[in-house]
């Protein structure tokens, strides 16, 4: 029996009108990605840094080591989502967003606050607090918004995770065309923007982020690769502005006007979520109408039903011992056997892409393995990307070089994340590809990016942007994508954000204590060779390939470690990945569709 309920307010007969539509639209499934994408496209201020990190180095006289320290707490709270991935386990995916966006907000407003001197100077604990809590919201916006996609698209995990993370590479471009638009060339009017506007658009799609029923759709893979042709659209006009930007100058007229540009690619996709949505309600209208038509012949003409003449004859008995409970179906049979710990099966996981528990995953060697190849390869790749700023500087290139640096990486980020994404999808189902060698080739392929650094070879530092950018943005969809498929879904909140994990552990190492450590020790050097001393608050400068040239050397050998490291699971998975690793999502689908 299937009833069909009519959100319009009209009773059996009627049709759904317009506002039903409305309806179907804001609660539906495109419109939650749609969300999603608005929401990740703001999220990512961890990645822009190196555009304020200048700001707070001069206004509170940092040394080196003590800004890469600030970088290390940065991507520390960016990273360590443990704690949103629990809540999340708990509770709807909007009291996710909801702390995310406080979080957003107090970090760096306090940042901002101190920066412009409106407060007095913190300590550094501090501020290592203040940045931590601020990127910290980044993790609970990934959780709630990126984890609830995942498990909505269960099929399409690797396309949805590339085109999700992919708005999140973008973001630095987004949100650096908003702020000159808004506040014009003022850097540090940048720390209240990204306090405020992720927040603000978080608590507006609060409503429309949540899970929903499994419901597999033949055209999904051709909704979200129309998706991918606006964010290629935006991503294709982000890269002309800036190109042009870096030609002319420009005022906060013409910055106004491609911010309008960007703002209409931005909202372009809900022209999609209408259209997919308009498809769905039709079907639901005309199979309303269906059954309302069934139910009125039914109803004028009631068939005749005749029964056996021993039945017919035989009064009806009510024998308890042959009478059904309607609940029996869908009662579950009493647990009779004791609580098990969940300490006694932490050594014996079930079949990989079965469902694992988190300590489960947490004591596995393939989990083992993914946070030291995460933390070597995206730790190394974050390192450069948080320094490109103080490489640009001490090897020369003018400040709008350094800017033109910062939106390069952004987009590349951007083109990493989706390429990885989908390309992993498509090679896996075609061609059965499995994901943790894709990793490895694009570990192998950051290493090159690393050695333009550590020479620094004329002008190489355009290349190396684009190379750092690619490299980090493709190995997070990549990360992701095979803790799902290895893990299962059931904790994914929490196991997402222990692979993330890594990437701070890295970035502490191979930052704070290599290039942060060397850099700082050739600057003092320099000033004794040149006589002069540091004064009392004044920042550590260093100039010359020699500033970074062995940091990246080292950093070279580790990211060349964890591509090998990545390649041992390309060989314990390579059976794994042979088979089938959908089907019990199309079973499930499948299911759904018939009730």
């Amino acid at each position: 029996m299937v009833v069909l309920a009519d959100k319009s307010g009209g009773g059996v007969g009627g049709s759904p009108g317009l506002g039903s539509y409305g309806l179907q639209v804001l609660t539906g499934r495109w419109f939650m990605v749609f969300a999603s994408l608005l929401i990740l496209s703001m999220s990512g201020a961890t990645y822009m840094f190196g555009l304020y990190s200048g700001d707070i180095k001069s206004s509170l006289g940092y040394d080196q080591t003590t800004l890469n320290l600030l970088s290390f707490f940065k991507d520390l709270g960016g990273n360590i989502g443990i704690i949103s991935g629990l809540i999340m386990e708990v509770t709807p995916p909007w009291v996710v967003l909801s702390m995310g966006a406080a979080m957003n907000f107090v970090g760096y407003f306090m940042i901002w606050l101190a920066v412009t001197k409106r407060i007095a100077k913190p300590e550094v604990w501090q501020m290592c607090l203040y940045i931590c809590i601020g990127s910290n919201s980044q993790a609970f916006a990934n959780t709630g918004a990126l984890v609830t996609c995942v498990k909505n698209f269960p099929e399409s995990r690797g396309v949805v995770l590339g085109l999700l993370k992919g708005f999140v590479g973008l973001s630095g471009a987004i949100i650096t065309q908003l702020f000159h638009a808004f506040y014009g060339d003022n850097s540090k009017s940048l720390i209240l923007l990204i306090g405020w506007l992720p927040a603000a658009i978080s608590c507006i799609s609060l409503p429309t982020i949540r899970i929903l029923k499994i419901v597999g759709r033949s055209n999904e893979l051709k909704i979200f690769y129309r998706l991918l042709y606006i964010s290629l659209a935006l991503a294709g006009f982000l890269m002309i502005i800036i190109i042009v930007q870096n030609i002319f100058i420009f005022k906060r007229a013409e910055y106004a006007g491609s911010v309008s540009v960007v703002i209409i690619l931005l909202l372009a996709p809900l022209a999609v979520v209408f259209r997919e949505e308009f498809k769905i309600w039709k079907i639901k209208r005309q199979m309303f109408d269906d059954a309302s038509d069934n139910l009125k012949v039914v109803t004028e003409n009631p068939p005749s039903i005749e029964l056996p003449h021993n039945q017919a004859t035989q009064p009806a008995t009510n024998n308890p011992q042959h009478e059904e409970n309607p609940l029996s179906a869908i009662q579950p049979a009493a647990n009779t056997q004791h609580p098990v710990s969940c300490w006694n099966n932490v050594f014996r996981p079930p079949e990989r892409g079965s469902d694992y528990t988190i300590l489960q995953a947490l004591f596995s060697i393939d989990m083992l393995i993914i946070f030291i190849a995460t933390a070597f390869g995206v730790g190394g790749t974050l390192t450069a990307i948080d320094n490109l700023g103080q490489i640009g500087r001490s090897l020369g290139y003018p400040s709008k070089s350094i800017s033109t640096f910062i939106s390069l990486v952004s987009i590349w980020n951007y083109l990493g994340r989706v390429t990885s994404g989908f390309a992993s999808e498509m090679l896996l189902a075609k061609y059965q590809f499995p994901r943790p060698l894709m990793l490895t080739l694009v570990l192998l392929l950051s290493c090159t990016g690393h050695l333009l650094i550590a020479f620094g070879v004329p002008n190489s530092l355009y290349v190396a942007s684009v190379i750092m950018g690619f490299c980090f943005g493709a190995q997070w969809p990549l990360i992701y994508a095979v803790i799902s498929e290895l893990f299962g879904l059931k904790y994914y909140s929490t196991l997402y954000n222990i692979g993330a994990a890594a990437s701070p552990f890295g970035a502490y190492m191979l930052n704070v204590r290599v290039a942060g450590n060397l850099y700082d020790k050739m600057a003092k050097k320099q000033l004794a060779v040149n006589g002069l001393a540091r004064k009392q608050g004044e920042d550590l400068s260093c100039n010359g390939t020699e500033c970074y040239k062995l940091a990246f050397l080292i950093i070279t050998v580790a990211t060349l470690m964890g591509s090998i490291v990545s390649f041992i699971l390309v060989i314990r998975t390579r059976k794994f990945y042979k088979g089938d690793i959908y089907k019990k999502f199309r079973e499930q689908a499948e299911r759904s569709n018939q009730h």
